[in-house]
């Protein structure tokens, strides 16, 4: 099986040796994005919501670069420096994802990289 990375300037660019996501057959691999502005490249700071809010625009840049959307999504795992976070994470991810929601596991972290409160990575499949 052939894989083909993805690569979008819509999203922030890898922060290491990896890429924003991989076809390989109908499925798409997704890295973890958080809340960098792609135009600037610098991290936002600030609320959980908000931080949720920039991570999925993120997301969705390198989903919509791989020719997929939100309703592809199958998997996801989000990653939480504060579970006591969850709630405000929450209300701002079941706006992106249409019913059926993905199947999703969320896990609590020491931290993240550059700072994030929350890192969302995801598989999807394509139509």
């Amino acid at each position: 099986m052939t894989r083909q990375a993805i690569s979008t300037t819509n999203a922030p660019a890898a922060v290491g040796p990896y890429s924003q996501a991989i076809v390989a057959g109908d499925l798409v691999f997704c890295a973890g994005q958080g809340a960098i502005d792609a135009a600037t490249g610098e991290v936002m700071r600030g609320t959980v919501e908000e931080e949720t809010e920039r991570t999925l625009r993120n997301l969705g840049a390198v989903l919509d670069a791989a020719g997929v959307g939100f309703a592809d999504v199958v998997k996801t795992t989000v990653f939480l420096t504060d579970m006591n976070d969850f709630a405000a994470m929450n209300g701002v991810y079941a706006a992106f994802f249409p019913d059926p929601p993905p199947a999703r596991s969320t896990v609590a972290v020491k931290e993240l990289p550059k700072g994030f409160k929350v890192e969302v990575e995801a598989i999807a499949r394509k139509p």
